[in-house]
């Protein structure tokens, strides 16, 4: 056990030192990126969102969508029917906004998931004079001249989409704060035109690129609205582009149960819409998970026999700091990316440095658990993903 132990520490420690390199240059990418000027396009967009039940903070996030710095766009609220509870809402929204507000009732989803059916709805019954498409979620609360930022690089032909993504700011509790962890780490995934995905909570996309690449047709079957888009522009050759300056605050209040479904709900997604993404994340979290528990299991072992071996406790510790370093150079390029939030960021900073080296533990179950089942609550819903375009309802 011991000579498996020191394998594994070595290559973990190497793993850990290219992931720092890593994240080190990702760093450069987003101090590159908020440094280029904004640009100029701005066409007529619509900016989609869809509603589901009454989450904290709603008005105030659907007011920021409403307010944005932005010459000429229509906000679209959808949601499923008329009962919901956001719907008083919305109306109210939309009575009290100097900007136009549509509203659109989606009906029941059937072999597809409810937000893919609220989306596709919403954008069959768009203005035809609507010129750009952008997604936002009810839980973020991004800034004024968010939308701007998100449009202007569709200007460049060969840009399909620009994309940006959550970052969840821990409310009350551990599990809340895990939970903003968990969430980082996915960030610095995102840079590079290859490597690039889709976020359902912001993604700016020129109608032209989205007929092109047949986004509706994708959504049809699909449990996942940024899954399904990220491969119709794959499939059409559409580069994707990541701005980190459009980076969307959103609060993050977890219980353990919660946080469970929330994560293993993003495993099962990825297991169907991108098992090589999948494999390797359960690679490189498997073999980090196994070298820290092996490592505890020498360390107790020794202690039962009353053995000393700080060597074996140094090598656990050399893994985890260079776990929680990567956590804190993704926290500081964050902190340059999302300047209204940055003394909050900094003040918080244990949560994405020391919770960092937990974090993939909790992927690794995870990502063990969606290659068991394909399953996932979600809203409501229970749904089974038999393929990236067959879904099916199991449970109302």
């Amino acid at each position: 056990m011991v000579n498996a132990f020191y394998v594994l520490v070595g290559v973990q420690v190497l793993i850990g030192l290219y992931g720092l390199w890593h994240v080190l240059g990702w760093w450069r990418r987003v101090r590159r990126a908020i440094q280029m000027p904004a640009g100029w396009y701005a066409p007529r967009a619509a900016l989609i969102c869809p509603l589901k039940g009454l989450e904290p903070d709603l008005e105030a996030n659907l007011r920021a969508l409403a307010t944005q710095d932005y010459p000429d766009y229509d906000l679209v609220l959808v949601l499923a029917s008329a009962h919901d509870p956001a719907y008083p809402m919305a109306r109210q929204m939309a009575a009290a906004s100097q900007r136009p507000v549509q509203i659109v009732l989606a009906g029941e989803p059937s072999g597809c998931s409810e937000k893919v059916n609220n989306l596709r709805a919403a954008v069959e019954r768009l203005q035809p004079d609507c010129s750009v498409l952008v997604f936002a979620d009810s839980d973020g609360r991004p800034g004024r001249r968010w939308l701007a930022q998100m449009v202007a690089p569709l200007a460049e032909p060969r840009v399909g989409a620009t994309t940006t993504f959550r970052w969840l700011l821990p409310g009350s509790g551990f599990w809340s704060a895990l939970g903003a962890a968990w969430n980082a780490s996915i960030v610095s995934l995102l840079g590079t035109p290859e490597q690039n995905f889709c976020w359902g909570g912001g993604t700016a996309i020129r109608r032209d690129a989205f007929e092109r690449a047949r986004v509706l047709e994708y959504w049809r079957g699909a449990a996942s609205d940024d899954w399904a888009m990220t491969r119709a522009l794959r499939a059409a050759g559409l580069q994707i582009v990541f701005l980190p300056q459009c980076l969307v605050p959103s609060v993050a209040q977890f219980t353990l149960p919660s946080l469970l479904g929330f994560t293993r709900r993003q495993g099962v997604l990825t297991r169907v819409y991108a098992p090589g993404l999948w494999s390797r994340a359960l690679l490189l979290h498997g073999c980090y998970t196994a070298t820290v528990l092996l490592g505890l299991w020498v360390l107790a072992a020794r202690a039962a026999q009353g053995v000393t071996a700080l060597h074996i406790a140094l090598l656990v510790l050399l893994v985890l700091l260079l776990s929680a370093l990567r956590g804190l150079v993704r926290l500081l390029a964050v902190a340059e990316a999302l300047r209204s939030e940055q003394p909050n960021l900094l003040q918080q900073g244990w949560v994405w440095t020391f919770l960092a080296p937990v974090v993939p533990l909790l992927y690794t179950w995870n990502l063990l658990g969606a290659a068991v089942s394909r399953r996932i609550r979600w809203r409501g819903y229970t749904y089974e993903l038999i393929s990236p375009n067959q879904t099916r309802i199991v449970a109302r």
